[in-house]
């Protein structure tokens, strides 16, 4: 088990960051379907991931390349690379997804492309679909989903992975695959139970039903559901603002808590308990500990450095 988690929570050095991208209003169709974007100053260890596929409504779909016939996980692909370079990067305290496309986070799976796949294609496009919700939920650093606008099927299995969810109370949100002869299957039927327990995860996805900001704020499927803006980024800066109450925290404390929650929960308490202390052990020497303790000794404001 400490082999595992120290596996989990390997820091290796940080990477070369991608350059700086305009804002979600400044997203245009010519822009990366995936861009990557440090924030800066006072910001400065908060990352987000923007999906920019405007024709599609950020739907998680492919490109077809007409010569071979064959599908390619473009968009799918892009996030997953995003996210294997960011987990390398120890700078990286807070990772936010959103959207650069007005009125909508993700509108799931792309079921005009999926339409035309074959039943292998099917087959591999969801496995690759459910290995990158598995690498988001597997992100060290907390995670949280900007839903501004619609969220549906894998676009709130896209959310469900993140670890915080921050929703425009007019976004709207829910499992729909039972509309479409499908069900969840990037993670949904996991997640979600976890999420809302299990009467009320079956009742949503059973029925298919769609909820507002509102309404999934009211059941605890979103941690916080703010009023929307005319710019339609109102969940957004709600999300920074969460952001920005975890950067200062000490960052090698919140990611062996992630892993303490994500793993305890899987298992009874008694075995819970054993890895949290197994994550609490790995705290101990850390001078980001030291610090915390002499700051309060000190009476003054904590530096922490992620050491």
């Amino acid at each position: 088990m400490l082999r595992a988690l120290t596996g989990a929570l390997r820091l290796p050095g940080p990477w070369s960051r991608p350059p700086t991208r305009g804002c979600a209003s400044d997203a245009a169709a010519g822009d990366p379907e995936i861009q990557v974007r440090a924030l800066a100053a006072a910001d400065q260890g908060i990352t987000e991931i923007l999906m920019n596929r405007p024709s599609a409504c950020n739907a998680l779909g492919n490109v077809l390349v007409s010569q071979a016939g064959k599908y390619l996980m473009v968009f799918p692909v892009q996030l997953l690379e995003a996210l294997a370079q960011l987990r390398e990067d120890q700078q990286v305290r807070v990772l936010l997804f959103r959207s650069g496309v007005k009125g909508v986070f993700c509108a799931g799976a792309d079921l005009k492309e999926r339409e035309q796949m074959s039943e292998a294609e099917v087959g591999v496009f969801i496995h690759r679909l459910r290995g990158l919700m598995n690498e988001i939920a597997a992100f060290p650093a907390p995670t949280i989903a900007a839903m501004d606008g619609f969220a549906l099927g894998g676009g709130l299995e896209l959310a469900l992975a993140c670890d915080l969810r921050v929703a425009a109370s007019s976004a709207v949100m829910g499992l729909i695959e039972t509309t479409r002869g499908l069900l969840p299957g990037a993670g949904g039927t996991q997640r979600l139970p976890r999420c809302l327990g299990v009467a009320l995860a079956k009742e949503l996805i059973f029925t298919g039903r769609r909820l507002s900001g509102a309404q999934a704020q009211a059941l605890g499927l979103v941690n916080h559901a703010v009023a929307p803006n005319e710019e339609g980024d109102a969940a957004y800066h709600r999300a920074l603002a969460l952001a920005q109450e975890i950067l200062p925290q000490a960052p090698i404390a919140v990611r062996l808590g992630k892993v303490a929650i994500d793993r305890g929960i899987e298992v009874d308490i008694a075995s819970g308990m054993a890895i949290e202390g197994i994550c609490y052990a790995q705290n101990i020497p850390t001078r980001d500990r030291l610090e915390g303790m002499a700051a309060f000794r000190e009476k003054r404001p904590p530096q922490f450095l992620g050491e």
